[in-house]
């Protein structure tokens, strides 16, 4: 098919709420490692990674050569059907989660399905259907998850789930109680207990958040913010689950999981995206005595899939072998000096945070004010993508850049991407140097 067939037969025949980026949308063909070509034959450098999901490379051949054997071996068999692929992935998993402790898995198709099955596990443990979530967060598509999300744009498919509450996030850009990086009291980990005190029952099922909020912006918490609120969600008899489904497998750098950077073991681990580099996948990880008190039976017709398993197992052996979570710290720290770099050139760059290979820029019109700039956000995606750079966006404005490369990168490609920013953010961004000081 051309490209005119295909946009058409995608306006076509499917769901209209299925939205695309650019004012033409990209069309892709094919991919290899860092890099992705449409189907007029354009490069482009992928530095937003299908969403924060290409973890070890676009078509990486040791991941794929073991999915085609698998597929001439035993291309499916549901759970009810043990066998070796889905037993290795989960032993595992069961060696590098946080305290390894976190010893039994149950397999579904995406993060979506994965959070659905936590707050599903932590409302039978604890018998506390309440759940705490974060406003800003995003933690998937369904009734349910969409019921925890914190932004509007997400929510608008009648998301009538029961039982969820919102906390003030930590968004130190925007505080919502007006600190600074000086006068910060970690009011936002305190409010979690006032909204479990004034909006629920006093005791709750758990509490669910994102290390760093991913569709939300890459919205990074202060550094004591995880431990005071697992304590306050302990205390009213909550688990907590962390939400690794943008942060996991070593893409804040140094650490398996998102939230070990914050020195906190938690009661479960949700996973999708990156585990499959491409694959679909989700994963919800506990504690034995947690994972027990699912009563009657469970199955999952796709999930822990022959091929999945083994794609999954090979991503996470790249990563430990190539140690990737080393370069995510290494190549994420010049990343990110070179994004402050750019914050210092034009004014447009309000805010640049992130961890590792999770690195953002807020848009922002004025400094002063940090009133959003959605419109130049589009405007640097379309001046980005005409330099042959793939980046991303979000946050409640619609005003962020998320950038997520696949964790294999080189210092090099850091640099061509750098360079294709500021070609893209001169366009756009003419007439709003950064004033020096």
């Amino acid at each position: 098919m051309t490209k005119q067939e295909i946009l058409q037969k995608h306006k076509q025949y499917l769901f209209p709420s299925v939205f695309n980026y650019y004012s033409e949308p990209l069309v892709t063909d094919h991919a290899k490692m860092q890099h992705v070509w449409d189907v007029d034959g354009k490069q482009y450098l992928d530095f937003f990674g299908g969403i924060v999901t290409i973890s070890v490379g676009h078509c990486n051949e040791r991941v794929t050569s073991k999915m085609k054997q698998q597929m001439d071996k035993l291309q499916h068999a549901s759970t009810v059907f043990p066998n070796e692929a889905i037993v290795a992935l989960a032993e595992k998993l069961a060696q590098i989660t946080p305290g390894k402790a976190l010893t039994q898995s149950f397999f579904t198709n995406s993060g979506t399905e994965a959070n659905e099955t936590a707050v599903q596990l932590a409302r039978a443990h604890t018998g506390n259907y309440e759940i705490v979530a974060l406003r800003h967060g995003y933690s998937g598509r369904s009734q349910l998850t969409q019921g925890m999300t914190g932004h509007a744009p997400w929510r608008k498919s009648l998301p009538g789930a029961w039982g969820i509450v919102h906390a003030m996030n930590p968004y130190c850009y925007r505080c919502p109680f007006g600190a600074t990086p000086d006068s910060c009291g970690v009011e936002c980990a305190k409010d979690v207990e006032n909204v479990i005190q004034t909006t629920t029952s006093g005791q709750i099922g758990a509490f669910l958040a994102e290390p760093i909020q991913g569709v939300g912006g890459f919205i990074t918490p202060p550094k004591d913010y995880f431990k005071i609120v697992f304590k306050i969600v302990k205390d009213y008899g909550g688990l907590f689950i962390s939400d690794e489904v943008q942060t996991g497998w070593g893409r804040t750098g140094k650490k398996w999981f998102g939230i070990e950077q914050w020195e906190v073991e938690p009661d479960m681990i949700t996973s999708a995206k990156g585990l499959g580099n491409g694959v679909p996948i989700g994963l919800t990880v506990t504690r034995p005595e947690i994972a027990a008190s699912f009563k009657g039976l469970q199955i999952s017709t796709f999930g822990g899939n022959p091929v999945t398993s083994v794609a999954a197992k090979a991503v996470i052996d790249v990563i430990e072998q190539d140690r990737l979570m080393d370069n995510c710290s290494t190549v994420g720290a010049h990343f990110r000096a070179a994004l402050e770099g750019l914050k210092e050139k034009y004014a447009l760059i309000g805010d640049v945070r992130g961890m590792g290979l999770l690195q953002a820029m807020e848009l922002v019109k004025d400094r002063k004010s940090k009133d959003p700039a959605p419109q130049e956000t589009n405007a640097l995606m379309e001046e980005a993508r005409r330099e042959g750079l793939l980046i991303g966006k979000g946050g409640l404005y619609g005003n962020v850049i998320r950038m997520s490369p696949p964790m294999n990168i080189a210092k090099s490609d850091v640099d061509e991407a750098i360079g294709k920013l500021d070609k893209a953010l001169a366009r756009v961004g003419a007439g709003s140097r950064a004033v020096a000081g």
